[in-house]
């Protein structure tokens, strides 16, 4: 059961003067990206194919999220006269497809598919979080806090259930680590990249080092030290590791010198 509806968001409140135009360009963009989570349910229903209990979990997660792209979409709307959310979203699915003729995980092992579900959650709670806290706009504020708030749940969801596949797999830490790694690097895939051209670029031809490298410049510098943090304690928990032990430290130093090394670059 969902924890918020539509009717839940103070649309009335809406303030036009307080939209950021960069930080619409994004909201447009995550706005395709979680629309589209019924093929990502299909895809984890097919992975989980002897398992239905987990089946109705993915198809009830990807309502979830599919109402989190409702939300965006309909601010979006709201914020850029002429937007149509739904035009947006034909482009990027007519130019991305997920591979849906699957019976097994891309990572390997259930396990690993479910850490790499957990890694997607991490990413998405932290970037809604730096959101809510980086806008002014009272309606997007309540959205992505809103939206936070799911996938942190979500996160704790994948993780309960990839704990109980690993008890049956067994799969080390180390391979846990290369996991998540691997889910990472994917973020400059061209997900997220053609959705920010399907959102922002209509009629343009398309290029994913341009892309990825608008997005990038737009979202890092939005995030703030407890954001990554927060992340990357959720990543060590989820690949077997102490988020508070020296590597924790360590590791939290290192993300968030080369998001901000990152950032600057972008921005120059």
């Amino acid at each position: 059961m969902k924890n918020w509806t539509l009717d839940d968001i103070p649309w009335a409140s809406f303030d036009p003067a307080k939209v950021d135009p960069d930080m619409l360009r994004l909201v447009k963009a995550a706005g395709l990206v979680e629309y589209n989570a019924g093929d990502y349910a299909v895809y984890l229903c097919n992975v989980f194919g002897d398992d239905p209990a987990f089946q109705q979990i993915a198809r009830d997660w990807a309502d979830e999220e599919v109402q989190h792209g409702e939300a965006l979409g309909r601010w979006a709307e709201m914020a850029e006269a002429g937007y149509s959310f739904q035009a947006a979203f034909k482009r990027f699915t007519d130019g991305y497809k997920i591979p849906l003729d699957v019976n097994a995980s891309v990572r390997g092992s259930r396990t690993g598919e479910l850490v790499a579900r957990c890694i997607v959650e991490t990413g998405t709670s932290s970037f809604y979080s730096a959101l809510a806290d980086a806008t002014d706009e009272p309606v997007l504020k309540a959205i992505c806090k809103r939206i936070a708030a799911d996938e942190f749940r979500h996160y704790k969801l994948f993780y309960t259930h990839m704990k109980r596949y690993d008890a049956q797999e067994h799969v080390g830490r180390v391979r846990r680590l290369m996991v998540a790694v691997g889910r990472l690097k994917e973020t400059d895939d061209d997900e997220l990249a053609y959705a920010w051209h399907a959102a922002n670029e209509p009629g343009q031809a398309y290029s994913r080092e341009r892309c990825n490298r608008l997005y990038a410049g737009n979202a890092y510098g939005r995030y703030r030290f407890g954001h990554v943090q927060r992340a990357v304690g959720m990543i060590l928990k989820a690949t077997g590791f102490d988020p508070q032990g020296w590597l924790g430290r360590q590791a939290v130093k290192f993300a968030w010198r080369k998001m901000q090394k990152r950032a600057a670059a972008l921005a120059a």
